[in-house]
């Protein structure tokens, strides 16, 4: 299949940032990363502002930031709390399980970890991961974590340990999921969008395998729109909610290799699906994959927007970052929206699937990756990427997501006006920051996945790990030693 928009200058750009030198891409968008001094010292006192009134207002709870706030990532505790994550979502067979579950419980100070005054709530949840003494409770007062987990294993042995971390494995789902179903889903989003808060709708799936894999997934797209489209009938809420579409969910090979059976089988699917979404107004996301998929996205897009309702500026693609071909990839939709004379919308996140950029590099031997290796090189690119968007306002609505209060002062030292800018985060987190950015007149969307518990562990994995290092806003926001 053609694409009448010529892509080729773009594509030969996008070859050539491919593992780049990261010093070289550093030093070119180092002055657009960079605020006058004035802007910055005001953009900072902003972001400590918000930081200091978290820290003043923030009462300890049974959520994700409480959580990662007592169990850093790396501590052995945390590392631990991941080990049995990746136990339960890697190994099949219940004996493995147990023996690991027993290993990891044991080489972990949790004594030390639950001191320190917390909530009941977020200690019961300590327990419910750790098996420690909230929910076993011994006769003797004194008695240590420790003791209490050996009193449990000689007593009921590992079965009843997995099966109270996959107890605490659900609760920190239904923390970062927004439902099991997307009935589930608008069901608990209901207040938040008729105060006018906007959710992109995320159906969970880690890629089609097969044929039937992808024909359900479309089902449950366009279930998830049909629904979504009625709900927002039926109540007029202030602002469209919309859906995020995975296309490696849509076809069981979508690589590079595929090419034109891709473009072939994929574009009048995604049009279908952007048609039934435009009949009821609702933004339709194309989200972000692992960066060999790249290219391929763009394609599909270019040829996709081609066949879509001229009155309809609801597609939208999601720009990682934390790659080196972020900044490019920003001037390729802006020039394809004004090729094409609509409007579109860009979310621009730092990146999800890192840590699966690198393993591949190292896999295939080379010199340097295709992704940023250092997390503040990452901010970097993010503030450069955000005045690119910022630049192309005449075409795109930008759409920047993340926890962090610096980055989002930053954009809007950067954009001076904010109409017309919406700051996404990931639901389950960031909510205290955000519900601040809208007391000062910012425009907030939450991302909001939806999925059975049995397919979601790689996507809470992902989270757990992004969120839970010690360098992530997220983790240090709460911590008054920082």
């Amino acid at each position: 299949m053609s694409i009448s928009f010529d892509s080729q200058h773009h594509f030969a750009i996008l070859a050539a940032l491919y593992r780049a030198d990261e010093g070289a891409c550093l030093e070119k968008l180092l002055p657009d990363a960079t605020l006058p001094p004035e802007a910055r010292r005001a953009a900072q006192a902003r972001a400590g502002a918000w930081v200091e009134e978290i820290r003043r207002t923030h009462k300890p709870s049974a959520t994700v930031t409480d959580l990662l706030a007592r169990f850093g990532l790396t501590s052995q505790e945390g590392l631990a709390l991941m080990c049995l994550a990746e136990a339960l979502l890697r190994i099949p067979d219940r004996a493995t399980a147990d023996a690991l579950i027993k290993d990891k419980l044991d080489e972990a100070h949790w004594d030390k970890a639950l001191s320190g005054g917390s909530s009941w709530s977020i200690n019961m949840t300590g327990w419910a991961l750790a098996l420690t003494g909230k929910i076993i409770k011994l006769d003797d007062d004194k008695a240590s974590a420790g003791s209490a987990l050996k009193h449990l294993v000689s007593r009921a042995g590992q079965p009843v340990i997995r099966e109270a971390i996959k107890v605490a494995m659900q609760w920190m789902a239904d923390q970062f999921v927004m439902g099991e179903t997307i009935d589930k889903a608008l069901q608990r989003a209901e207040s938040a969008m008729r105060d006018g808060v906007r959710y992109s709708f995320d159906m969970l799936g880690e890629g089609a395998r097969t044929a039937e894999d992808a024909a359900r997934y479309l089902r449950d797209y366009e279930q998830a729109i049909d629904k979504i489209g009625a709900h927002q009938k039926a109540h007029d809420f202030p602002r469209p909610s919309g859906i995020s579409v995975k296309l490696s969910a849509l076809h069981p090979r979508y690589e590079m290799a595929q090419h034109d059976r891709v473009l072939g089988e994929m574009v009048s699917v995604l049009v279908a699906l952007c048609q039934r979404a435009a009949a009821f107004d609702m933004p339709v996301t194309i989200d972000a994959e692992e960066g060999d998929r790249l290219q391929l996205s763009l394609e599909v897009g270019a040829a996709v927007i081609e066949q879509l309702p001229a009155d309809w500026g609801g597609l939208g693609f999601a720009v990682q970052a934390y790659d080196k071909r972020a900044p490019a990839v920003i001037d390729f939709l802006a020039a394809l929206a004004r090729q094409n004379g609509r409007r579109i919308h860009v979310r621009l996140v730092k990146g999800a699937y890192w840590d699966t950029e690198i393993k591949r590099g190292q896999e295939r031997g080379w010199p340097d990756f295709s992704v940023y290796t250092r997390k503040n090189n990452t901010d970097l690119a993010y503030n450069a990427c955000a005045r690119r968007l910022l630049g192309a306002r005449d075409v795109i609505n930008p759409v920047f997501g993340g926890h962090n209060a610096m980055s989002v002062a930053h954009i809007c030292a950067l954009a001076g006006d904010a109409n017309g800018i919406e700051f996404q985060r990931l639901h389950g987190m960031g909510g205290e920051l955000h519900d601040l950015m809208r007391r000062d007149g910012l425009h907030g969307c939450i991302y909001a996945p939806v999925g059975s518990h049995d397919v979601l562990l790689g996507y809470l994995v992902r989270r757990i790990l992004e969120n839970g290092a010690n360098s992530s806003f997220v983790h240090r926001m709460l911590d008054k030693d920082v």
